[in-house]
C-alpha cells in the first residue's frame, strides 16, 4: 500500500546552528513535542547510524518508536528510518538557514501506515488531530528561541 507523505515547517528566529543543535537534543524533544519521550542510545544519537527511541503516546498508552538515523549533514538534515512494529517509514528534520538570525524547520515523514485498508481509512480521521499535534509541537519548539532571545 503507498505510504502517505506529511511535511510542516515553522520559522524560527535562531540561526541554522542553533536549530540544529536543539533538534538533535534528543531527550530534550519531549519538552516541545506533543506526547514524545525521546533516549539516545547508540552512538548517543549522534551521526550517520546512531540510534533513538520515541516512546509516544498519552499517559501509559503508546509504543516506541526506535530509529537509525540513515543522513547526517550538520548543521542541516536528519533522516530517520523508523524500524518499529507500529511506525514505519521515514522521517526528515530540515533546518534551513534564512539569515544569520533566522532559520525554517522542515519536519517531514513519509509512513507507512498498519492495517492495510483499515489503517488507510483511519488515517483519514486521525490525519487532522495529527497535523494539529505536529503544528502545536513546532510553534512550541520555536517559542523555546523566542524565550531565550535577550530582546
Amino acid at each position: 500500500m503507498k505510504p502517505v507523505d506529511l511535511s510542516l515547517s515553522v520559522d524560527i528566529k535562531a540561526s541554522q546552528a542553533e536549530v540544529f543543535k536543539k533538534v538533535v537534543d534528543w531527550e530534550s524533544q519531549g519538552d516541545w513535542m506533543l506526547g514524545t519521550k525521546v533516549s539516545r542510545t547508540k552512538n548517543n544519537g549522534q551521526g550517520l547510524g546512531g540510534e533513538i527511541v520515541a516512546w509516544t503516546g498519552i499517559w501509559k498508552f503508546g509504543f516506541n518508536d526506535p530509529m537509525v538515523i540513515t543522513q547526517w549533514i550538520e548543521p542541516k538534515i536528519v533522516d530517520v528510518k523508523h524500524l518499529g512494529k507500529v511506525v514505519k517509514g521515514t522521517g526528515s528534520m530540515v533546518v534551513e538557514k534564512i539569515d544569520e538570525k533566522n532559520s525554517k524547520f522542515i519536519w517531514s515523514e513519509t509512513i507507512e501506515l498498519p492495517l492495510g485498508i483499515v489503517g488507510r481509512i483511519g488515517w483519514i480521521f486521525i490525519k487532522p488531530f495529527f497535523v494539529a499535534g505536529i503544528k502545536y509541537s513546532l510553534n512550541k519548539f520555536a517559542l523555546t528561541f523566542a524565550q531565550l532571545d535577550p530582546k
